[in-house]
């Protein structure tokens, strides 16, 4: 079978050289892309003659889907595949996996730097030493003792709940599903926005959670509270965020995630919001992450191949 590596996933040399050598032991031939057209006749060229193919989080015209009529696997190198068009191809029987778990340990410790930065105002103490100044203003606030919210219980939101126990947190969880998790109190959503002092988002995006964290909803948070969004863009109304922010709704914000994947277009609407920390998504991008999410996606090659499927979205 061809197997192609569509869009760029972050596999070194080293670990394609290896892959490649697997594959053609077993009988198949992998080949490897390191950009990724926007050109929809190239795409289309691309995906033609291939049997299985391997992208990250690219978002890809659904049309060039249509084009690939060999298409039998779709290895996704990402957690969330809402970039996927997984009806169509739940419809044409082309199994979609994921590759959850990958960067539960990356994203969770990010989050916590988002927020440490927010309370003690990290970036800012940086660019006003390096201007000259002191450190009148910087006044900060620590963890230690805050009720930490956290809205998706998932493998990656479990990893923030205990971390924020480490640091000595109240911690209590949202999810559609409560757990029995010790020092983890489950509770509606409601009570988590209204006694949280950082809410973080771990949960996917679907029809339930667009705009999950509306202005009816940030409404309930204290106003010297601060919201992580490392989820998707859309569980958040950015404009009723932007605007507690500047009303003093809540103290502060820090995002990851957007509408679309950054560069940010230059009238993006959080870009001039107060007290608000942007980042170009890259709380999944640390090496041993990518190391680990290259592995998975190979192995759900194999394991398709092998008949016994894993991580199948579809």
């Amino acid at each position: 079978m061809k197997i192609s590596i569509v869009a760029p996933i972050g596999i070194t040399a080293e670990e394609l050289s290896f892959y490649q050598d697997k594959f053609e032991a077993a009988g198949h031939k992998l080949e490897s892309h390191t950009d990724l057209p926007t050109d929809i006749g190239l795409l289309n060229e691309r995906f033609k003659d291939v049997d299985i193919a391997l992208l990250a989080n690219q978002g890809i015209p659904g049309e060039v889907y249509k084009s690939a009529e060999n298409l039998k696997i779709l290895s996704v190198a990402f957690t969330g595949v809402d970039h996927v068009p997984v009806q169509y191809c739940e419809e044409n029987g082309i199994t979609v996996c994921n590759a959850a778990g990958y960067s539960t340990n990356a994203v969770a410790e990010l989050t916590f730097g988002m927020v440490i930065d927010l309370f003690r105002h990290i970036c800012n103490g940086h660019k006003q030493t390096t201007e000259g100044n002191d450190r009148q203003g910087f006044l900060g606030t620590e963890l230690f003792g805050k009720t930490f919210g956290v809205i998706g219980a998932g493998a990656i939101g479990l990893r923030v709940a205990e971390i924020a126990k480490a640091f000595g947190c109240r911690v209590l969880a949202y999810s559609r599903t409560k757990k029995d998790i010790h020092g983890v109190e489950f509770v509606e959503l409601d009570e988590l926005l209204q006694n949280s002092d950082i809410v973080s988002l771990h949960v996917p995006l679907m029809e339930g959670t667009n705009q999950l964290i509306n202005a009816e909803k940030l409404a309930l948070m204290k106003n010297d509270a601060v919201l992580i969004n490392t989820a998707r863009g859309p569980v958040v109304d950015y404009s009723a965020l932007k605007y507690s922010l500047i009303n003093k709704g809540i103290a502060g914000a820090a995002l990851d995630v957007y509408e679309y994947e950054p560069p940010l277009k230059k009238d993006h609407i959080m870009l001039d919001a107060p007290n608000c920390l942007l980042l170009p998504h890259v709380a999944y991008a640390t090496k041993e992450a990518i190391a680990i999410r290259t592995k998975i996606v190979m192995e759900n090659i194999f394991a398709w191949l092998n008949k016994q499927p894993v991580n199948v979205i579809v």
